[in-house]
């Protein structure tokens, strides 16, 4: 009998990426410093963050590579800010998991 595999959904999916790219405190950080400004610099970041300008470099692209920011290259710089279109998707599936796990009776009780 062959096993059929459960897919899992979009929000699923999406969910995942999301919670990845916020999965490191510097790119928590990240995020807060971008909410502060309409933008920030590469360079900018840098002088903020305790992180090397590579190690940053890193961060950007896994929050970019969610979606979660965007970015404008502008030789020889590149411009960052938060994608407001998925931050409000990433928003709406979070609370919608978070509201569905705290209303649950299905849970343990000791």
């Amino acid at each position: 009998m062959e096993k059929v595999k459960k897919r899992y959904t979009v929000e699923q999916e999406q969910m995942a990426r999301f919670a990845k790219a916020l999965s490191h405190p510097v790119r928590i950080a990240i995020l807060q410093l971008l909410a502060s400004q309409e933008c920030c610099y590469h360079g900018d970041m840098s002088e903020v963050l305790p992180v090397a300008k590579s190690t940053l470099s890193q961060h950007l692209n896994e929050l970019k590579d969610a979606g979660l920011i965007q970015g404008e290259i502008t030789l020889p710089s590149v411009k960052y800010c938060i994608n407001q279109k998925n931050w409000s998707l990433a928003k709406r599936l979070f609370e919608a998991l978070l509201t569905e796990v705290e209303i649950s009776d299905n849970c343990c009780n000791t």
